[in-house]
């Protein structure tokens, strides 16, 4: 790290995927968000820090793991699945070796995923032992990666908090989750969809979170108006510290315009054999269905907007990701020397984009961070790379400020999440949730099968508030699964409440639910009923505590009130 920089840029990546098992079934395509994701995210990344470390490059990098994503890493019956697709690509790489045999531009394209499959397979099974969350462990524990926490099921907390206590038992249960996989409490959350609501604070800073990730207008909006804008961090009445998303350095990532993914010179994503090979060569390679679908083998390059692409080409899409490298450093060069003369602590760039962005939907992503790096630590600049929680030890006094409630998506107000489209799953999350509550105060100290089956209850509660049901049915794609998916888990969790209150659990039904829906296998659903807690404000903004504590007596609920 460089002595006495003049400001520092700080990547922040969110891995998530909504949590998708189905072990009835091997034709749901779904799963396969998470195996390209592997791919073509996950295991790039770990690899370019891998060589950053053997290079002894000192480098500095955030990323959120979502619980459901840590989840489904950690599924036996996941990884054996992420294998056989590996393997299946492999075999569509080699006949596409062999069927490109005339094509010398092709043929080599064809072995070179072969290469990168089959790499992937022995990165996969051979250096992890199919744990690939023990390589970003690593990372974070030779102190290069933070990795930091997010909403149990990235439930949308603006929303939710209809039922504080479901806010609450989202944060609770990431973070028993991430304490789960990385030995050590998170410091940091990425609040799903970037959603900052001020009454969840108090609940962050219960469960030892420190800092959030937040929409740049979340900053820019606050109450007072930061001096530093996002160029520093605020903290909240309530001692949480907010960073907000820097709009330039995101611009050029991010724009569908002008940001380095459109580069011609890149992969093209929408162009793949799954689509343009013989549909009798390529139905064994696509969804159980027949349905032509990608995957993940492409040949062809961006080239330029509506024209005949041409093919890919590795050292091309190199010497871009050198230029898009040095464009990126001269920027936050020439953004951090103008703002550190008017910032009191020397200013922060924070940098926070999709993982999956990063190799998935950007192929050269990955590459891009990795050149970038090197680029940092041994060209000469006056900035450095930084995580959130080294910049809070290194500069604890901020400007005190109440952060506005917001997101990030179109128009930054939960109007992705709440419109015309998905506003009827609303009332049947915000129904569950109290019932979860009413269902934990009943029976607080639930033995055997009833015990079973109300932890259940807390999993498909969980798992019905995931945002992305909400998100794919704005977007348009998916729209069937998600909307069985919203389905799925509240119908389940009303039959579950039934049988629990009228005493006539089912308990094949019951087992058949805990296989497919396995998340958090240590839960505990006394997260919704053990205590309350409440604000009050005197006209004299003097601040009371009312602490409302619950004990049960035949089941019959009783509570002591005591005023401070």
């Amino acid at each position: 790290m460089k002595n006495n920089p003049k400001g520092y840029v700080s990547f922040v990546l969110h891995a998530h995927l909504p949590f998708v098992h189905h072990p009835e079934s091997e034709d749901y395509l779904e799963e396969q968000w998470l195996f390209e994701a592997i791919s073509e995210t996950y295991i790039p990344l770990l690899l370019n820090f891998g060589k950053l470390e053997n290079e002894h490059v000192d480098f500095r990098i955030t990323m959120s793991m979502t619980p459901p994503l840590l989840n489904m890493l950690d599924n036996t019956l996941l990884q054996e699945r992420y294998i056989k697709y590996l393997l299946s690509h492999i075999e569509l790489a080699k006949k596409e070796v062999i069927r490109n045999q005339d094509n010398e531009s092709l043929k080599n394209l064809a072995q070179y995923y072969v290469d990168r499959y089959s790499n992937d397979l022995h990165v996969f099974k051979d250096v992890y032992k199919c744990n690939i969350i023990s390589g970003f462990k690593h990372f974070q524990d030779i102190g290069v990666l933070e990795i930091i926490t997010c909403g149990a099921t990235h439930g949308y907390f603006p929303i939710l908090y209809v039922n504080e206590k479901t806010v609450r038992a989202q944060i609770a249960v990431g973070v028993k989750c991430y304490e789960k996989y990385f030995g050590r409490k998170p410091r940091g959350i990425w609040l799903p969809e970037c959603g900052y609501v001020p009454e969840a604070d108090k609940y962050l800073r219960e469960f030892g979170i420190q800092y959030v990730i937040t929409e740049t207008h979340g900053i820019l909006y606050a109450n007072p108006t930061p001096i530093y804008g996002t160029l520093a961090p605020i903290v909240s009445p309530d001692g949480i510290v907010a960073f907000g998303r820097d709009l330039e350095s995101s611009r050029q990532v991010w724009s569908s315009i002008n940001g380095y993914p459109g580069d011609f010179n890149y992969r093209e994503w929408y162009r793949d054999i799954g689509y343009d090979a013989p549909y009798d060569y390529i139905k064994p390679y696509i969804a159980c269905n027949g349905a032509r679908v990608p995957t993940g083998i492409k040949y062809y390059r961006i080239t330029g907007k509506n024209c005949e692409k041409d093919y890919y080409n590795l050292q091309w899409a190199q010497d871009s990701i050198n230029k898009q490298a040095g464009h990126f450093f001269d920027s936050r060069e020439k953004q951090i020397t103008e703002a550190a003369n008017f910032t009191q602590n020397p200013p922060i760039v924070l940098c926070p984009y999709d993982a999956e962005l990063y190799g998935h939907w950007w192929y050269e992503g990955p590459d891009w961070l990795y050149t970038l790096f090197k680029k940092i630590y041994y060209d000469k600049c006056d900035f450095d790379l930084i995580t959130p929680s080294e910049y809070i030890d290194k500069y604890p006094q901020m400007q005190m400020c109440s952060p506005c409630i917001s997101s990030w998506g179109a128009n930054g107000y939960s109007e992705i999440w709440l419109n015309h489209l998905n506003d009827y799953a609303h009332k049947h999350l915000h129904v569950a949730g109290d019932r979860m509550c009413e269902l934990a105060n009943l029976f607080p100290n639930a033995k055997g099968l009833k015990k079973k089956a109300l932890n259940q209850c807390a999993r498909e509660l969980l798992l019905a508030q995931s945002s992305d049901w909400l998100f794919i049915i704005t977007n348009g794609t998916m729209v069937d699964y998600a909307k069985k998916r919203i389905k799925d888990h509240i119908g389940r969790f009303t039959k579950l409440y039934y049988q629990i209150k009228n005493d006539e659990i089912d308990e094949n039904f019951l087992l058949d639910i805990q296989e497919k829906d396995c998340l958090f296998p240590d839960i505990d659903y006394n997260i919704y009923g053990w205590f309350l807690l409440f604000y009050i404000k005197t006209k004299l903004k003097l601040s009371f505590t009312i602490l409302v504590w619950s004990f049960y007596v035949d089941n019959i609920l009783f509570f002591q009130n005591f005023i401070l």
